[in-house]
């Protein structure tokens, strides 16, 4: 005999906020630079949010439009130092005047060029990324990713406008395999609440 069990939208979301805490848990253990995009903090409502108190994590932005001077400044406010990377002439944070605010204009986007701007004038020697599909596919691509560490929540969701975790152009031919991301596990932790950490090392 087959038995089914159904669960509720609130039973779902019960079950997931049981354990998405560790992932802010091992959060809390990564670099003490963090990046991001403007996008998802936008969605996180940091343009009204209140101000932060003050964290010894340094933040980068990549934002064009996303920001607004509110944003801006509750970012000044929680970063030791905050680095916004941007390609719009016109972002907000150029009306912003702090002192820990850095601007990395670039007229064309290049996260290689910011991560060696990062490194040689602000002292960034390590660096976690924490974007979207969109963004971590560019990383990717450009083989600027040595480690990936990914947790894994228990939860299965579907839909061809649903974004992954490696977003972007889909490689198609044989002479881009070069392109992809071939990893090296080094770790695989079972967490609780049927939650699994997956640590691997970029080889190639």
């Amino acid at each position: 005999m087959l038995t089914r069990v159904l669960y509720s939208a609130s039973d779902i979301e019960k079950r997931l906020k049981e354990g998405v805490s560790q992932y802010y848990e091992i959060e809390q253990t990564t670099d003490l630079w963090s990046f991001n995009t403007g996008r998802v903090q936008k969605k996180m409502g940091v343009n009204e949010k209140p101000m932060p108190v003050k964290t010894p994590v340094s933040f980068v932005l990549l934002d064009n439009k996303h920001l607004t001077e509110h944003g801006v400044k509750y970012f000044c406010a929680r970063s030791k130092e905050f680095v916004l990377i941007t390609t719009n002439r016109n972002h907000p944070a150029f009306n912003v005047s702090e002192e820990n605010l850095h601007i990395i204009y670039q007229d064309e986007l290049s996260l290689e060029d910011a991560l060696i701007q990062l490194r040689d004038k602000y002292g960034c020697e390590r660096i976690t990324i924490q974007s979207g599909g969109t963004v971590n596919g560019i990383f990717l691509r450009e083989k600027l990713f040595d480690y990936v560490d990914i947790v894994v929540a228990p939860v299965l969701i579907g839909g061809k406008e649903t974004s992954t975790l490696v977003d972007g152009i889909a490689l198609t031919k044989e002479n881009e395999l070069d392109k992809l991301g071939v990893l090296r596990l080094l770790g695989c932790d079972v967490l609780e609440n049927s939650y699994v950490r997956l640590r691997y090392k970029v080889i190639s």
